[in-house]
């Protein structure tokens, strides 16, 4: 091949690679442009579907806006017609206590117009009585006029008569009068006792707290009672077994009266409804979950009142065991007392009485609190109150003079310890002083009369007292009827009387008095 056939070749070679460099350029150019208007195609595409759902969004915002007012409003006339009941109940609330004050109003004016025709009458019988009194002074003088005529001795003579007779009378009475000298010395004893008791008394300043054994929930208005009872009773039945409680549901304005005889249970009854109440969704569902939250709650009460009592008291060293025992008796009444308030107080009582006498405070505070922890569990265990806690005693490696004093707090065994001995004084004394052990108006009215009446059915009885609110019966006897040693047998026939036809808490003392007057006038 010559030079000139090589050359060429080299010239076709590089004209076709310009060629081709060429041709890819233009194509390359041609896709730029191509893509270019894609992206302007695609960019136009995404512009107005951002317009688009701009649109749709001002749209939802404007509907939702609406919705908003529509619902404001609602609420607003909900919150309007609400308001206007309530103000229609509390008028109407308002006008029954109207009505009430003025038949009261009207009740004191019958009664005063009684009182008044009453004084009249009594202004009667005085001026009668009066007019007696001035015969019966004149058939008096006129009776001694006739004595002295009959018997022949003057006035000054009888007199001088009788003072012989009677001296013999008088020198049995000096005998008496010994005797009652001896029995002062030893009254001395019991003076020095209630010297004790009346400082202990004084310096302890316990609260009472009274309960009762039925609870009351307040309802905000008559209609809850339905949902309380629910669809053909499913509610009220739910709660009734799952608590063990009476719920009493009938014509009582917006109240339910729960009844049951264990004050625990009682008690977790009355917070699981309110808690119901305020939820407002009462099914049976709610009823567990709100049943079990109660329950929390009350032991958690239980446990604090527990602490509080060792705390306030000073008496530590407890088993956990016996604190939550002490917490229950809270919810334990006796007679209306509350049991744990009552075991405080007696706690207080016997340390006073223990630091007068020298003996050990704290072993007598510690038995005080505990002689009527059996109370927390009598419902649940057979057996009285005192063996179940001295049982619980044992149990939790209580000392041998904690366990004898509870054991003696009632007299079931003998008290043979003075702690023992402190702590009956005590208990006697919390469950007796005025105000401890409640009871209503009523009974305590007809308990005061029932007293007196039964003294007054004796015939040997000229008048009889009840006093300190019933505790007491003071009973005058006729002394012509009844000699000294026949006011034992009175007394102890009263007594017998009214331990059978009666019910009392603690004990009544029945003091029989027979007295004799002589009266004379010096001129």
């Amino acid at each position: 091949m010559s030079r000139i056939d090589l050359i060429s070749i080299v010239i076709g070679l590089v004209i076709g690679l310009i060629v081709a460099f060429i041709s890819s350029l233009i194509s390359f150019r041609k896709g730029v442009e191509h893509r270019k208007r894609v992206a302007e195609a695609e960019f136009e595409s995404a512009e107005k579907e951002s317009q688009r759902i701009v649109s749709e969004a001002e749209k939802v915002a404007e509907r939702r806006k609406r919705d908003a007012l529509i619902e404001v409003r609602e609420e607003v006339h909900k919150g309007r017609v609400e308001l206007e009941k309530e103000v229609r109940e509390r008028r109407i609330e308002i006008q029954r206590t109207e009505r009430r004050l003025q038949q009261k109003d009207e009740t004191l004016e019958k009664k005063m117009d009684t009182l008044e025709k009453k004084e009249e009458a009594l202004n009667r019988q005085i001026h009668e009585i009066e007019a007696r009194q001035a015969d019966i002074e004149e058939l008096h003088s006129k009776q001694i006029e006739k004595l002295e005529s009959i018997s022949g001795l003057s006035v000054e003579e009888a007199k001088q008569y009788l003072l012989n007779n009677i001296e013999g009378e008088v020198k049995h009475e000096a005998a008496i009068m010994v005797k009652d000298i001896t029995d002062r010395a030893k009254e001395e004893a019991n003076r020095k006792a209630k010297e004790v008791l009346s400082t202990a008394i004084q310096r302890c300043a316990a609260d009472h707290a009274s309960e009762i054994t039925v609870s009351v929930v307040n309802l905000p208005n008559d209609e809850m009672k339905g949902r309380i009872i629910g669809r053909e009773g499913r509610n009220i039945r739910t709660l009734e077994t799952l608590t063990g409680i009476d719920f009493i549901i009938d014509d009582t304005p917006e109240a339910v009266i729960l009844s049951g005889f264990d004050p625990i249970r009682r008690e977790v009854a009355r917070i699981t409804l309110e808690k119901l109440i305020v939820d407002g969704r009462i099914h049976p569902a709610r009823i567990e979950e709100m049943l079990e939250k109660a329950r929390k709650e009350v032991d958690n009460t239980i446990r604090e009142e527990g602490d509080r009592a060792t705390f306030e008291t000073g008496v530590h060293g407890l088993n956990p065991e016996i604190v939550k025992l002490l917490g229950k008796l809270k919810y334990r009444t006796s007679y209306g007392q509350n049991v744990l308030s009552h075991s405080i107080e007696v706690s207080h009582l016997a340390g006073l009485m223990a630091a007068e006498l020298g003996e050990d405070v704290t072993l007598a505070k510690r038995a005080g609190l505990l002689h009527d922890i059996g109370k927390a569990i009598d419902h649940e265990v057979e057996g009285t109150h005192v063996t179940i806690g001295a049982d619980i005693c044992r149990k939790f490696k209580e000392s041998e003079e904690v366990i004898h004093a509870v054991m003696a707090h009632h007299g079931d065994i003998e008290a043979t310890s003075v702690v023992a001995v402190l702590v009956q004084a005590a208990d006697a004394i919390s469950g007796a002083r005025p105000g401890a052990r409640r009871e209503t108006l009523e009974n305590y009215v007809k308990r005061l009369q029932k007293l007196e009446e039964i003294a007054n059915s004796f015939p040997e009885v000229e008048k009889s007292f009840a006093i300190q609110a019933g505790r007491e019966v003071r009973i005058m006897v006729k002394p012509e009827a009844v000699n000294d040693e026949g006011m034992i047998m009175v007394a102890r026939d009263i007594v017998k009387r009214i331990e059978s036809e009666m019910d009392y808490p603690g004990q009544i003392k029945v003091h029989v008095i027979r007295e004799t007057r002589a009266v004379e006038y010096a001129k």
